[in-house]
């Protein structure tokens, strides 16, 4: 796998338990960094889509 240099939201302060993303061309990986070795791959296009979608309330029942 390429050199990651993994990221994770401003938000997220100094808190251990983070969702962490980096990118290598057209991928986007995403991990939780309190499990670094287990990684999410997907495209920059569906990641895109997904943001969008969760913007637009489509997965607050998930939270609900």
């Amino acid at each position: 796998m390429h050199q990651l240099n993994w990221q994770k939201s401003s938000f997220s302060s100094d808190q251990a338990n983070c969702v962490e993303i980096a990118s290598a061309g057209e991928l986007v990986y995403i991990r939780e960094s309190d499990d670094p070795a287990t990684v999410v791959t997907t495209t920059r296009a569906k990641l895109h889509a997904w943001i969008n979608g969760a913007k637009a309330g489509e997965f607050d029942h998930l939270t609900a």
